[in-house]
Parts: C-alpha cells; sequence; structure tokens
C-alpha cells in the first residue's frame, strides 16, 4: 500500500474492531485486489452493480464488507452501499406468526423463509436508481434483541450506489433435491423436525422469492470456512463478544431498554442455534466453491487466503 492515506483508512479500520496489526497483510493480498476486481467489473458493466459476499458464521464476512466499502467509498471513488441479509429478518413477531402457522422452529431467525425479501429487494431497488439527492433509509437489527430497529434508527444512503456489497450466511445458496431432505441432518431436524416440514418450507423458499432476490448478484464472493466444526466454534466466539459488547455498553440506550431486555445465548444454545443452519451451511461448503466467482478459504485462526477469481 503505497497510499499513504489508503494506510491511515486501514489502520484506523483495524484500530476500530480490534484487529491485529497484520490484518494490514491481508487487506494487502486479499482485499485490494478483490476490490480492484470488483471496480473493474464496475467499468465493465457501466452501471451499479451487486457483489454478494457469501460465507458461514464467524468467516468474517461483516470485516470484509467494512474494509472493502471503506476502500471503494474512499480511495476508488465508487460510491457504495451495503447491508445484510441479517438486516431483512423478519421482526420478532412476524417469525413467532410465521412458527404459528407454518412449523415452531421458524420462531428462530436464520434459515430462508425468515428474510423480509421483499424489502431486501426494495432497498437493491432504491439503491441502484435514486437520484443525487434521493435518499434511502437501510434496515438495521438488534441481535441482542432479536428484532429489528425501529425504522427511525435505520441508516441512510443518500444518492445512488455504484456498488452494494450484499453480504449474509446463505447468500447464493440453491435448494436441495427434494430427496436429500428425507433424513434428518441432525438431533434438531430428527427429534423437532421429524416429518421435515421445517426443511421442506425452507428448500421451497430457496426455489422461490430467494432465487429471484439471489440472482441480481453480478459477482459472488465465497468466505469458505474448513469445516462445520469450526463454524460451531466461531459462533461461539461471536457470541462472547457480543455478551462482553454488552456488558460493556451503558446501562440504558437509545435503542434499548436495560441489560434485562438483552438475549445473549449460552453454549447449548449456541449448538441448537447452529444446527437449525447446518443442513444449508454444508450444500453450500460442497457445491458453491464451484461457481463462485471469487473464492476466499479462511483458515481456522480466521486468516484469510489469497482471492481465486474464476475466470468467466
Amino acid at each position: 500500500m503505497s497510499d499513504r492515506s489508503l494506510k491511515q483508512t486501514v489502520s484506523a479500520l483495524i484500530q476500530q474492531e480490534g484487529l491485529p496489526d497484520a490484518y494490514a497483510e491481508t487487506v494487502e493480498k486479499t482485499i485490494l485486489p478483490l476490490a480492484d476486481r470488483i471496480c473493474a467489473l464496475h467499468d465493465t458493466e457501466k452501471r451499479p452493480i451487486v457483489v454478494g459476499i457469501h460465507g458461514a458464521q464467524g468467516t468474517g464476512k461483516s470485516t470484509l464488507t467494512l474494509f472493502l466499502r471503506e476502500i471503494l467509498l474512499r480511495h476508488r471513488n465508487r460510491p457504495t452501499a451495503n447491508f445484510s441479509l441479517d438486516d431483512i429478518y423478519l421482526t420478532r413477531g412476524e417469525r413467532e406468526a410465521l412458527a404459528r402457522r407454518v412449523h415452531p422452529l421458524f420462531k428462530t431467525r436464520g434459515v430462508p423463509g425468515t428474510h423480509d425479501v421483499a424489502l431486501g429487494q426494495q432497498i437493491l431497488h432504491r439503491l441502484r436508481s435514486a437520484g443525487p439527492g434521493d435518499s434511502t433509509p437501510i434496515p438495521a437489527f438488534d441481535k441482542s434483541r432479536d428484532d429489528r430497529v425501529p425504522r427511525e434508527h435505520w441508516p441512510v444512503f443518500g444518492g445512488r450506489a455504484e456498488i452494494i456489497l450484499l453480504e449474509g450466511w446463505c447468500l447464493g445458496a440453491r435448494p436441495e433435491i427434494d430427496s436429500a431432505l428425507r433424513e434428518p441432518m441432525n438431533p434438531l431436524e430428527a427429534n423437532e423436525d421429524p416429518d421435515g416440514v421445517w426443511r421442506r418450507y425452507v428448500n421451497e423458499q430457496l426455489k422461490g422469492e430467494y432465487q429471484a432476490f439471489f440472482g441480481q448478484i453480478d459477482c459472488l464472493v465465497m468466505l469458505k470456512a474448513p469445516s462445520m466444526e469450526c463454524v460451531l466454534e466461531w459462533r461461539r466466539l461471536q457470541e462472547q463478544k457480543l455478551a462482553t459488547k454488552i456488558r460493556n455498553a451503558p446501562e440504558k440506550g437509545e435503542h434499548h431498554g436495560g441489560a434485562q431486555d438483552l438475549r445473549i445465548m449460552t453454549d447449548e444454545e449456541i449448538g441448537r442455534f447452529v444446527m437449525h443452519y447446518e443442513r444449508v451451511t454444508r450444500s453450500c461448503l460442497a457445491e458453491m466453491p464451484g461457481r463462485a466467482d471469487v473464492l476466499i478459504n479462511v483458515a481456522e485462526d480466521h486468516s484469510l487466503g489469497l482471492p481465486q477469481f474464476r475466470e468467466s
């Protein structure tokens, strides 16, 4: 990184995110080449583009997205917006209604069927078609309260986005063949979905509106975890970090009440929680590397490998 201002941006982000100083090397070897590839695609298409960033829990999607956004915005002169599938989860009330109507497991956020895909489509459309004076509120979700942030607190993006970074654990996932759904994947499916109603509904969602949504991705980036076991361990680490963040926060916040309102999971609850994601995660780990436009292997220590670009 010869650009002094770029180094300053990277250094500030590393400090802000509590990352090791060595992450600057990851930026230089992995993130900058990816940013340049995205810029080249934007130059070729001559229109706003959507970059999808897929990765199982704990692979570093949010961190990668943050660094890409700041580099593209500040140092490549590309108006860049970002949001996550997590930001468009159905509200807790909507998921509770879905749980009553279809299957109790839908009370838990995460799987296809628990997102407001129509809202995601609306956000993409507004970001791509906005005029210079327009503004687009970007949805936000408070995981500690397991509910969507009130609309008046959503961040706002001004003008048209030339690049939209869309990230999520099941982003770009494809449905399984129906016969693959017959046998339960884990104790959660065996004990709580013995008839396969929940997993079939999830798969049907992937066949339908999710495919239309994912079909708008111009470049699919996959952060590939080494194993499902790593995903479980990383998810535990994420929850520990969230708990620490909440403990260090003021007793009363602007967007939520006191600590009694917050929902932090135990290790046992995390194990059950990750079982909700296991089927789709394993399917993506098996089939997505062969079709992703950019493949980045993630090591057990969370370090990112060099980007592997698929030539069309």
